[in-house]
């Protein structure tokens, strides 16, 4: 695939960089900072951008607008995003009512190399990733209407936000697919989602706890 880089940290940045090579992507640029990624990706048009939330020069909330100008302008591009920490208005700004082809990775998730390159192909062909830490840390809102859920529908919901497919999900839980899709209808009746397109029903699910 075609990926363009924007990550503040040099030694990150390179590591990506040699890492999406030897893997056989074409990592069509690489910068320090947004504005630079913003003002080549009309002519580039790469399968995928790769960017830091926090760069300069404020070092606040760079990557949070340059991914949500993307989403809006080119739509089609898919969107990986690194941060350090969990920033749930983030993740909210960036899913928006249309969460595809977008992921959002805590960095040390990089060192996973294997975890890493599954998320960018999963964003590369549509789908949405959250990191595993990031979803733990949301779960923990008791607050959140998530709390009528049962421990079991949580953990589907935990990895369908993962990106996992309900054969991924039967897989890791140890039990039949037929079992997921009950659980997963059970999740949509309890948070009044309609039963519309079952991707559509899944984003909306995961989107839900990210509102509170």
């Amino acid at each position: 695939m075609r990926v363009m880089l924007a990550e503040d940290s040099a030694l990150l940045r390179e590591g990506i960089r040699s890492l999406l090579t030897d893997e056989g992507h074409d990592v069509v640029a690489a910068y320090g900072r947004a504005e630079p990624l913003l003002a080549r990706l009309a002519a580039e048009r790469p399968d995928v951008v790769v960017l830091d939330v926090r760069m300069p020069p404020t070092h606040t909330d760079e990557g949070v607008r340059a991914a949500v100008e993307i989403r809006a302008r080119w739509p089609q591009v898919g969107i990986l995003v690194l941060s350090q920490y969990v920033e749930r208005e983030f993740t909210q700004a960036l899913l928006g009512d249309d969460a595809r082809a977008v992921g959002y990775l805590l960095k040390d998730r990089v060192m996973g190399v294997d975890d890493f390159l599954d998320a960018l192909d999963r964003v590369h062909t549509g789908g949405l990733v959250l990191d595993p830490d990031v979803v733990r840390q949301l779960f923990r809102d008791t607050s959140h209407p998530l709390r009528m859920l049962t421990e079991r529908e949580r953990e589907v919901l935990g990895l369908m936000a993962e990106g996992r497919t309900n054969a991924g999900i039967a897989s890791a839980l140890f039990v039949s697919v037929s079992a997921v899709e009950k659980h997963a209808n059970a999740i949509f009746d309890k948070l009044g989602l309609l039963a519309e397109d079952g991707y559509n029903r899944r984003v909306q699910a995961i989107v839900r706890y990210l509102e509170s």
